[in-house]
């Protein structure tokens, strides 16, 4: 008489399964977290990218030709930047509108909205010369990332 063994049955058991579910669970879990972790850090430097190259141009082309600083920020005072530059991480362009909204969509001022990059002048007269300015930027994983004007 032969007896079928136990060692001969195929497939794999319920605690198998369960552990090969509960690794992958976690290599998933894992997964998400890094990778939101990792592009909260890319919108970090893409913001310091911004202000460093706005700060490098009003220092280094604006300042030298005019012997101030501007007022306001804009595309006409700093023309040597990438104007991709001058978009913030939210699709704010450095005059106020959202990247990619058709302004005669919006003729109201909903179009306008709030630019991730502050530009501070300090010591402005009436003609919008300013002596000096303060740049800053909130990072989401780090402090506020600041940058101050080299001539007062």
């Amino acid at each position: 008489m032969k007896y079928a063994s136990r060692d001969s049955s195929r497939g794999f058991t319920v605690i198998e399964l369960i552990v090969v579910i509960a690794l992958l669970a976690a290599a998933s879990l894992l997964f998400f977290i890094q990778k939101n972790n990792l592009q909260t850090a890319n919108l970090d430097e893409h913001r310091k990218i911004a202000v460093n190259s706005i700060y490098y141009n009003l220092e280094q082309v604006f300042y030298p030709k005019n012997n101030y600083y501007p007022a306001t920020l804009s595309t006409a005072n700093l023309p040597a930047m990438d104007p991709s530059l001058l978009t913030d991480t939210n699709g704010v362009k450095i005059d106020g509108t959202l990247d990619g909204v058709n302004s005669d969509e919006n003729s109201d001022d909903s179009a306008k909205y709030a630019y991730e990059y502050r530009y501070e002048p300090t010591d402005c007269d009436s003609d919008g010369k300013c002596k000096s300015y303060t740049l800053r930027v909130s990072l989401s994983n780090e402090a506020e990332y600041v940058k101050k004007s080299q001539h007062k």
